[in-house]
């Protein structure tokens, strides 16, 4: 991998940004009565892992606030699978696209507490 000059070049953002999209479009398809509860829900957790992502970026030059945002960012990828969880319930997905969702929320709460064990080697070159 290259070097990483934006948060753009992280392999978790991309990762986020695919699967949430991916979320959004699944979503579509959820009843009406859902729009402004799950579906909506739903929607801006999975979103919000991204954005968080980049505010942490923005933030690197105090380990502190870095890591804070990758904490806020690892809470969002839970709730997405919490609304997951209801959506399965629900039956709005099936069993098999709540696991393969539920893992890919789970790998990127993964990648995402790799770069707090690691928050040092990405805030060294924030100065």
């Amino acid at each position: 991998m290259g070097a990483i000059l934006s948060f753009r070049d992280l392999e978790v953002y991309k990762r986020a940004m695919r699967e949430a999209q991916k979320l959004f479009v699944r979503s579509k398809h959820f009843p009406r009565e859902e729009l402004y509860s799950l579906t909506s829900q739903i929607r801006r957790s999975s979103r919000a892992v991204s954005s968080m992502l980049a505010e942490a970026w923005a933030r690197r030059r105090y380990q502190d606030a870095f890591v804070n945002k990758l904490n806020e960012a690892m809470g969002e990828a839970m709730e997405t699978q919490n609304w997951l969880d209801h959506a399965e319930a629900c039956e709005y997905i099936s069993s098999d696209e709540h696991g393969a969702f539920n893992d890919q929320w789970q790998q990127i709460g993964a990648m995402l507490n790799g770069m707090i064990d690691r928050a040092h080697d990405f805030c060294r070159s924030a100065s």
